[in-house]
């Protein structure tokens, strides 16, 4: 399980992974993910973090398959302006 910790580590943060609905169930999610981790180990990360909603159950199965694990001691905050 990733942590954040006092000594800044380089992570990257993937945003917006998205698979259109009618080439889903192809394993493009999972090549994706594969890809971004690869990428990620290549440039010298110690790791990747990504959030999806709640219900997004189907995206969640993907992660956790993928080896992802669920973050259960942090919360997100967001602070939105102008329109």
């Amino acid at each position: 399980m990733y942590r954040m910790s006092g000594k800044w580590q380089r992570l990257w943060i993937l945003n917006d992974l998205f698979v259109s609905a009618e080439q889903r169930g192809h394993g493009l999610g999972a090549m994706l993910l594969e890809s971004a981790r690869q990428y990620a180990v290549h440039s010298g990360t110690k790791g990747l973090t990504l959030t999806t909603m709640k219900g997004n159950n189907l995206a969640q199965r993907l992660y956790e398959a993928s080896g992802y694990v669920k973050d259960e001691d942090f919360y997100t905050y967001n602070l939105f302006y102008g329109k």
